[in-house]
């Protein structure tokens, strides 16, 4: 799955509310917390973690790619 974004970048925990994997901020907020999110494969523990073009981002046995529509 891809999440196109505008910007040079998007903070995780937007990202995962942006690809619907999560409904609220707070719920990202405790997933970041417990160690459940990898970024380009490696547990991330920063919910305002910038994801820029071409990053990995896994939850749940799930996928997305930040990609810009530039």
């Amino acid at each position: 799955m891809e999440v196109f974004i505008k910007e040079d970048y998007i903070k995780l925990d937007s990202a995962l509310k942006l690809s619907n994997l999560v409904s609220t901020g707070g719920h990202a907020k405790i997933i970041i917390q417990n160690g459940e999110v990898k970024v380009n494969g490696e547990v991330c523990l920063q919910r305002g973690k910038k994801l820029r073009n071409g990053d990995k981002v896994e939850y749940n046995n799930n996928l997305f790619i930040i990609k810009n529509e530039n």
